[in-house]
């Protein structure tokens, strides 16, 4: 028996919605009428569609893929990736000495247990400038460029392989803009877990990187490049496909409203629920590669065979896991907080939740 829209069960209270879109409909209405013959004046956005998202054309407001949209995502991928990384430096020096040493650091809670006997509160945000700096770097190429890239393999396919294929475009746009993000991040990684996993090697960066650079030359940075592809490109790509599929569901079977009728609080709770879901499944899919790079960045001289050797393949996938998990869902969640409420700040929508429309084929336009 077929089901009726309007007998839907929808898992996201009522009372959340928007309640503001008849009186915001009411409004436009108001505005786009001639108040002195009481003609209704159509909208100048009513005549117009485009390819994705709509590009806002209100006065003051940054219009969609153009350079000012561009820089906006820029800067909310510095601030999104940045300070979250930082945020999180005591988790992630537990994680990078428990890979590196699991003798010592042998579980969570004992790991911050030993750095607060041998190193006190200040070692728990040893290494929280090359974290704070190489993230930022990385988070304005992410974002920045995966929306360029989004906006520009789409326009490739055209409109109708683009809404069929919108997965591939995801992935493909994720991909492309994490080998850029990662050459800008590599260096400060090797710094931060040469300082974090080796006490007395440097207080931070300004005396970390010209150390590192003197003991293994400047190609030395970039030893690790292709392990940090390896865990960043797979993250990169379940984060923003898993991301923009789990947000558009949600909008799809979740909540009744249609996104642009929402309030923002709640769209902004779509993203980081969207967004911490997504970085569970990016810590499972990139933990391998973790391991590999803060074996290599810690050992001078290490290869990819020594860290299979001493850690195994159960190690490789297991080690530090638990913790990665815990740490890059809330991590990847506030993310896309943070990166949506600064877009929704500038005036820009928050990302996904509309599914691209398919361009009529040319039967279609024949028979119209």
């Amino acid at each position: 028996m077929a089901i009726s829209d309007s007998s839907r069960q929808y898992l996201i209270p009522s009372f959340l919605y928007s309640s503001s879109s008849a009186k915001s409909f009411s409004l436009e209405k108001w505005l786009h009428t001639d108040h002195n013959s009481n003609i209704e004046v159509p909208s100048p956005s009513s005549s117009k569609s485009h390819f994705i998202v709509p590009a806002p054309s209100e006065p003051g407001k940054i219009e969609m893929y153009s350079p000012a949209f561009y820089a906006a995502c820029t800067v909310g991928g510095i601030l999104s990736c940045g300070l979250t990384h930082m945020a999180v430096t005591p988790l992630d020096l537990v994680k990078c000495n428990m890979q590196i040493d699991p003798a010592k650091y042998k579980s969570i809670s004992s790991g911050f247990g030993v750095l607060l006997k041998e190193q006190g509160l200040r070692g728990f945000f040893r290494g929280w400038v090359p974290t704070l700096l190489g993230y930022s770097a990385q988070g304005a190429c992410k974002f920045g460029f995966y929306e360029f890239f989004k906006k520009y393999y789409s326009d490739i396919v055209g409109p109708k392989y683009a809404a069929k294929y919108k997965t591939l475009i995801y992935l493909a746009g994720s991909a492309s803009a994490e080998v850029i993000a990662d050459i800008a991040l590599c260096p400060f990684e090797a710094v931060k877990v040469r300082v974090q996993t080796q006490p007395g090697f440097a207080r931070g960066l300004s005396d970390g990187l010209p150390k590192f650079v003197k003991s293994e030359g400047v190609l030395g940075l970039y030893k690790g490049l292709v392990p940090l592809w390896g865990r960043q490109i797979p993250y990169t790509m379940m984060k923003f496909a898993s991301f923009e599929t789990i947000v558009e569901l949600i909008y799809k079977h979740a909540i009744p409203t249609p996104k642009d009728q929402c309030s923002k609080p709640l769209q902004l709770g779509v993203s980081f629920a969207g967004g911490y879901v997504a970085g569970v499944l990016c810590a499972i899919v990139s933990h391998p590669a973790d391991n590999l790079v803060s074996f290599l960045n810690n050992a001078k001289g290490a290869t990819v065979g020594d860290a299979v050797k001493k850690l195994g393949l159960w190690g490789l996938f297991t080690r530090g896991l638990p913790l990665r998990i815990v740490m890059i869902g809330t991590l990847t969640g506030a993310q896309w907080g943070i990166y949506d409420a600064f877009k929704v700040f500038v005036g820009l929508p928050t990302t996904g939740g509309v599914a691209p429309a398919a361009a009529p084929d040319a039967a279609t336009l024949a028979k119209v």
